[in-house]
């Protein structure tokens, strides 16, 4: 599929759009968030992700500035990692905001919801405003989450 041209006045929601489609980009993103940088061979060994669709997916996030790409060329092979360009960042706390709608949604809507959406997401901002959902869905955290003067476990 061709990528577009943006040479011509353009809908914001279909230029953000353009930028986060792709069916693992915002999968991509928060790897990089995450752990402040992605690498190519980890990734593919971690998410069931064809080497052709991550490295075109990587691509696409480099060609519209979220990512950059970062070579090594003190080593051989090469060392190269993805980490998020300043705008990459301006765009993860938006994709959060979607990504706690999103559970959200699906939990009122009836939509089963996979346990690794909670496994990958343990930051507090998640289980703050996920806690219930969680909760709900049977997720078993480990740790003890301290919430000010209450402290809650889950098990």
């Amino acid at each position: 599929m061709a990528r577009e041209c943006f040479d011509k006045p353009t809908n914001p929601y279909h230029y953000a759009l353009h930028c986060i489609s792709g069916k693992w980009k915002m999968v991509i993103l928060h790897e990089v968030y995450t752990f402040g940088k992605l690498k190519f061979n980890y990734t593919r060994k971690v998410l069931p992700i064809t080497e052709k669709v991550l490295s075109q997916q990587l691509k696409e996030l480099c060609d519209d500035g979220i990512i950059q790409r970062i070579v090594d060329g003190n080593q051989f092979p090469p060392d190269v990692k993805y980490v998020l360009t300043k705008s990459g960042e301006q765009l993860l706390p938006v994709l959060d905001t979607l990504y706690i709608w999103s559970i959200r949604q699906m939990h009122e809507r009836g939509i089963p919801i996979d346990t690794d959406a909670f496994v990958v997401h343990k930051s507090e901002k998640y289980l703050d405003a996920l806690w219930d959902i969680m909760k709900s869905n049977g997720f078993q955290l480990e740790v003890e989450i301290e919430r000010g003067k209450n402290k809650k476990y889950m098990r």
